[in-house]
């Protein structure tokens, strides 16, 4: 059963909620990468993938002890709260799976390293062969923690027989410096151009992306929306939410310029106040379906007020204003959007009348 499914069913109330005790979720992190332009990074995972099969994601995975450390028990709140292991996992991983490297020199630059080396490691990362952190003290380096901005936590629902606490970040790529591991992105936000293809090793031989690309956050949104791309809830929710301060005329057409350094950096200057005055990098977010089924237009309604069980005895809350409205298909979501709470749900009550 691939992960799509395990995912639909879990959401429709298919899942075997009841019958055993629910699984533990895995300690994971994600990156809202931003480049210079200020366009996110999405990687096209395999469609044989056990999660998220052929949807668009942010870099990010598990926590490794071996790299990151070992994450705190389950039984044990700090488990869903952002930590060094769940950083070292968000730089880490980005690296691994975009050969984008998120660590800084002694004098504050980004640390660049050849291609081939750079190609070298993160093989040897992957497989555990040599540590991350071990390799950047070689290098005079050190994971760049500290310019992870936290930016929502989403725990996935108990009747969901897979299940991640995942910490979300934002990192800003320098506006000045453009690392040479980035793949090159123009102000066309051409998505007809080919992908930049991101050879990830897995200890099968396979692949765990098949494409990575940079697109503004609008883009995106519209290549869902007409079922180009497939994003799940969480990541379109949350290029949503940073697509009127990095995208505010919308869809970047092919003959818009790219705007200038001052207008780049008041557009993520924006984004941080928001950040800071939504107090996101506290939230946090286990989806849960409002009314129990389908609409008339067989999409469900998420909730994403919800912290989830386990943290919601730490008094953690999620998006009260919010809901997202999605249809659960075979290839993944679909019609996928975001609405006001109280709109949305006074809509669905009208229908009835």
């Amino acid at each position: 059963m691939s992960g799509t499914t395990n995912f639909k069913k879990g959401y429709e109330g298919n899942g075997e909620k009841g019958k055993k005790a629910p699984a533990v979720p895995r300690p994971s992190s994600s990156v809202l990468l931003i480049s210079p332009q200020n366009h996110i990074l999405l990687l096209r995972r395999v469609q044989t993938s056990s999660s998220f099969a052929s949807a668009h994601v942010f870099p990010g995975g598990n926590i490794s002890p071996f790299h990151d450390g070992e994450p705190p028990s389950p039984e044990d709140p700090a488990r869903h709260c952002d930590s060094e292991a769940y950083r070292l996992a968000a730089v880490r991983e980005t690296f691994e799976e975009s050969g984008i490297l998120l660590a800084r020199t002694k004098d504050g630059r980004l640390l660049e390293v050849e291609e081939d080396e750079r190609e070298k490691v993160r093989k040897l990362v992957h497989g555990d062969k040599i540590k991350f952190e071990d390799w950047l003290e070689e290098k005079d380096a050190k994971a760049d923690l500290d310019n992870l901005v936290p930016f929502t936590r989403w725990i996935t629902p108990t009747n969901l027989p897979k299940r991640f606490t995942t910490q979300m970040y934002i990192y800003l790529l320098p506006l000045s410096n453009t690392p040479k591991s980035l793949p090159s992105s123009s102000s066309t936000a051409a998505e007809d151009e080919p992908e930049t293809m991101i050879p990830v090793p897995t200890h099968d031989g396979g692949l765990e992306h098949t494409a990575a690309r940079f697109l503004p956050a609008a883009t995106w949104l519209r290549l869902a929306r007409a079922s180009r791309v497939v994003l799940f809830p969480p990541q379109f929710f949350l290029m949503y939410l940073l697509s009127p301060f990095l995208c505010p005329s919308g869809d970047v057409g092919k003959d818009v310029p790219v705007p200038d350094s001052a207008t780049l950096q008041k557009q993520r200057d924006q984004v941080l106040d928001f950040v800071k005055a939504g107090n996101w990098g506290d939230k946090c977010i286990s989806p849960t379906v409002l009314g129990g089924k389908k609409r008339e237009d067989g999409r469900v309604v998420l909730g994403l007020d919800k912290p989830g069980a386990e943290a919601e005895a730490e008094g953690r809350t999620g998006d009260q204003d919010r809901v997202v409205l999605v249809e659960f298909k075979k290839e993944g979501p679909r019609r996928v959007e975001v609405g006001w709470r109280k709109e949305v749900l006074a809509e669905g009550r009208d229908s009835k009348l």
